[in-house]
């Protein structure tokens, strides 16, 4: 990918850069979904983990658990869920501000002192758009758009995702990016444009 491809998935809609990587082994829970889909999303959320070359754990000393995907039918839902007010400062204006865009999905970041990822949290809308989607198809977006933050429009225009032979497969130049943004020599955390230029020197190498 060209630097200014790269640099366009991390370019927010206020033209500020930021890339951000987790800093810390990755803990997933999933509430709200039966057993079959919990696997699933396990399988997913670990798959893209390995392919960044990051780990996982059995559990975070600092919340337990450091990725949370919650599924709901109707965003009322949410605030009913125990404590989970505790962990997103103003959940209620939130949930009102989802139900007025007629929102599916939202995700939410916190980050360490460092500026690296420390949390995430997914919160899932089962509308008739998302219930046409298979659990994989599902499992992996929410994995690909978790294990990095990327721009708020980085794929309002193309999905991480493509079909190949009837399977949902990860696109090859978002895989190279992921590799590249969890390269060792790369930092945890970018402000400045100029870690584009890097990024598309480390997937030009690995390639």
């Amino acid at each position: 990918m060209e630097p200014d491809q790269v640099a366009a998935l991390f370019t927010r809609t206020d033209d500020t850069y930021l890339c951000a990587r987790w800093g810390r082994p990755i803990v997933p829970v999933v509430f709200g979904v039966d057993d079959a889909t919990l696997a699933v999303f396990k399988g997913a959320i670990e798959a893209v983990v390995t392919l960044a070359n990051h780990k996982m754990d059995e559990t975070d000393m600092e919340l337990g658990a450091n990725l949370m995907v919650f599924f709901c039918r109707d965003w009322d839902e949410m605030p009913e869920v125990p404590h989970l007010e505790k962990l997103v400062p103003d959940l209620v204006p939130l949930v009102e501000r989802l139900k007025a865009a007629d929102a599916n999905q939202y995700r939410i970041f916190r980050f360490d002192e460092a500026g690296a990822i420390r949390a995430a949290f997914v919160f899932l809308r089962m509308d008739a758009h998302l219930e046409q989607v298979s659990a994989d198809t599902l499992a992996l977006s929410q994995a690909v758009q978790t294990i990095v933050l990327w721009s708020d429009q980085a794929f309002r225009e193309t999905s991480p995702l493509a079909v190949v032979n009837d399977q949902t497969v990860l696109r090859p130049e978002i895989s190279n990016v992921i590799r590249a943004v969890y390269d060792p020599v790369m930092p945890a955390v970018a402000h400045d444009p100029s870690h584009a230029l890097r990024l598309s020197a480390r997937i030009g190498m690995v390639q």
